[in-house]
């Protein structure tokens, strides 16, 4: 039984609409492979074509931030994700991301982008998902989220076609993105092949990790992995 206040119970302000809440290997990432707790929030006004959570778009359950605490507390390991649907689309986010680092936990916030990232506390890893075209929602990206980028934040590229590849390539260059945090490029599942995407990197000699979804090698498209 949860300690924490009933989610009735507690302020509006302090309560988030949650999909769920599960432990598991951190599939991307500089923290891939990491045991690491995801509270996944409800609710995304982006629409990507290749989105494998559209079942966060709605539903969910009314939480306080306590019982999130608490339940995230109950798995006993160091790292959080914060990660939805768009976490950002509910304002008690924040604080939520400020009271897990305040209790010791490593915490990264997954965003598309397209929301603006200002308020994120500091300690937070943001992973910054730019929207390529082939995720139909290029034009949703907010740009100057990529000035407030630390060395510690990560911008990631999902790639569907040579065409969003291409893309990525100008957009690191344009916004001088090289040395200033981690870049990492992912094949968009089951439309971009892997081993063509390493293969466009290593002729480029492309300053960014290439990455596969380990959860998706592991578990496939299973829910709440």
């Amino acid at each position: 039984m949860s300690m924490g206040v009933e989610p009735s119970r507690a302020p509006l302000a302090e309560r988030l609409r949650v999909s769920e809440i599960f432990l598991s290997l951190q599939g991307e990432s500089t923290c891939v492979g990491l045991p690491t707790v995801f509270v996944r929030l409800t609710g995304c006004p982006l629409r990507c074509h290749y989105c494998d959570t559209t079942y966060a778009f709605r539903g969910g359950e009314m939480r306080s931030l306590a019982d999130l605490l608490s339940r995230v507390a109950a798995y006993q390991v160091r790292h959080v994700t914060v990660t939805g649907g768009e976490p950002l689309a509910q304002p008690a986010c924040l604080l939520l991301l400020r009271q897990l680092c305040d209790a010791g936990y490593s915490v990264s916030l997954e965003t598309s982008g397209a929301l603006d990232t200002t308020g994120v506390d500091a300690r937070v890893i943001k992973v910054l998902d730019l929207k390529t075209p082939g995720s139909g929602e290029v034009e949703r990206n907010l740009y100057r989220n990529l000035d407030m980028l630390a060395p510690r934040d990560q911008v990631k590229f999902v790639i569907c076609d040579r065409g969003d590849y291409e893309w990525a390539r100008e957009q690191i260059a344009q916004h001088r993105l090289v040395g200033r945090c981690e870049l990492l490029f992912s094949p968009a599942w089951g439309q971009q092949d892997p081993a063509l995407l390493a293969q466009w990197i290593l002729e480029d000699r492309l300053a960014v990790r290439f990455q596969l979804q380990l959860h998706k090698v592991l578990w496939g498209d299973e829910p709440g992995r």
